[in-house]
């Protein structure tokens, strides 16, 4: 077949290859890197003509044209699988709606709950054999795709050819338009700068991993700031398998620490389901046969995540309650990010041999005006659950790490109040013994 020839047949002006949406549609923007700008903007250009068409997306840096043309959503609505800064500032003004989910189960929602019109994705230039790659959106483009009527490809070539599974790429045949983007650079999201506080927490993990481990790093100041310890460390042969690879992964490639050369799953090659981060991690990412994308049906699978040995998943928290209970996602009920895949790497490290699972967070944080907060509670009131008690293993900050696995509610308050900023501990003992969770001899 003359694919060159068909792309030209399907070549279309972004304009011309959003009239296949209709009034009450469900459009799929996938998430980050993968949002289309050119087709966003050419579907907010049609406004006046549309009524309540939906759209899904996440972690979308923005601005979301559907979301902004039209605040009183007569005509879009916006909904978001996991926020990002850009998208949580759309729930607080009241313009988009959270859509919670696990990350491991989002291909199975697709197929058998979820109605889905049109999908407009980016992906990378199509190859002499008529693919075009995914790229940064790997993980949860190609079964949108495959539940959509019409799939509109933006083309962009700065956007790597991310190998792996069938899930990487999709053939010219099964695209209804394409359209050429122009290759504007695609948005670099540069890691928190870690704080003392990172550096201290992080230095408590580093040694419960082992050589030959397998790292999975959240996102987060934290998860950035291990990743640079593992690379000024003495730690060997070290593997990946991660929802979503960061810059902290290519610091311990280019130090010579994450080879994948011990995995025991999938053996020499690092496997990931996102990437997000600089120009020069896109460039690693790009024909890197070392590196496997997968869904992330898949890769967030926890029986998948614990056929690595020694698998050591490092995810961050917003707080904790003296139950053992850990938010991730919200503050009170305003949504900041979303459960994404915690729950999934918190039970597939948990069940591998040697596998630990760790929340982390900072002691403390200071509000707008001020004033500092515990961000171990006694109780939550209001806050999203993303780990529940009965699954919290290791729980960490800048004061240590414990080990809630298999402890009574008095151990519990007992080591969290241990891990809580001084000036509080106090305060906490006290509402633990309110909550009579708390044994007198537990303090010291």
């Amino acid at each position: 077949m003359d694919y060159k020839a068909l792309y030209r047949e399907k070549l279309r002006t972004a304009d011309e290859a959003v009239k296949c949406v209709n009034s009450g549609d469900w459009v799929e923007y996938t998430t980050q890197l993968g949002f289309a700008p050119a087709l966003d903007a050419a579907l907010s250009r049609r406004r006046d003509e549309l009524q309540h068409v939906k759209i899904r997306g996440s972690l979308i840096f923005g601005p979301v044209m559907v979301a902004e043309c039209d605040p009183t959503m007569e005509h879009f609505v916006y909904n978001t699988w996991h926020c990002s800064g850009y998208e949580r500032r759309l729930c607080d003004r009241g313009q988009a709606f959270f859509e919670p989910m696990l990350f491991r189960n989002l291909e199975w929602y697709y197929r058998n709950f979820i109605t889905a019109n049109v999908c407009m994705v980016t992906v990378s230039d199509m190859d002499d054999d008529g693919y075009f790659y995914f790229g940064a959106s790997v993980g949860v483009s190609k079964f949108t795709c495959d539940c959509c009527e019409h799939i509109i490809v933006e083309v962009n070539s700065n956007m790597p050819k991310l190998y792996g599974t069938d899930a990487v790429r999709i053939h010219i045949s099964e695209v209804t338009y394409i359209v050429e983007s122009g290759n504007p650079p695609l948005i670099e999201v540069p890691m928190p700068i870690p704080t003392a506080d990172d550096m201290q927490l992080a230095e408590h993990i580093l040694p419960h991993i082992c050589n030959g481990a397998t790292i999975q790093l959240g996102i987060g100041g934290m998860p950035n700031a291990l990743g640079e310890l593992i690379a000024q460390s003495d730690l060997k042969d070290l593997g990946m398998h991660t929802e979503l690879c960061s810059d902290g992964y290519y610091a311990m490639y280019k130090a010579g620490k994450l080879t994948n050369a011990r995995k025991t799953l999938h053996r020499g090659k690092g496997v990931i389901g996102l990437f997000l981060g600089s120009r020069e991690l896109c460039d690693w990412m790009n024909e890197n046969s070392d590196i496997m994308g997968a869904s992330l049906s898949y890769v967030n699978d926890p029986y998948v995540i614990a056929q690595n040995d020694n698998m050591i998943s490092i995810n961050a928290c917003i707080s904790a309650d003296l139950f053992g209970q850990v938010c991730s996602e919200s503050s009170g009920t305003r949504q900041i990010s979303g459960t994404g895949g915690q729950l999934d790497f918190v039970n597939g490290a948990s069940l591998s041999k040697g596998g630990k699972s760790f929340i982390c967070m900072t002691s403390t944080y200071t509000d707008s005006a001020g004033e500092l907060h515990s961000r171990i509670v006694p109780r939550f009131s209001g806050d999203i659950i993303t780990t529940p008690r009965s699954q919290t293993y290791f729980v960490a900050t800048e004061y240590g790490v414990v080990n809630l696995a298999g402890r009574t509610s008095w151990e519990r308050a007992d080591m969290l109040i241990n891990l809580a900023h001084p000036d509080f501990r106090d305060g906490l003992i006290k509402e633990a013994e309110k909550m009579k969770i708390w044994l007198p001899s537990n303090k010291r």
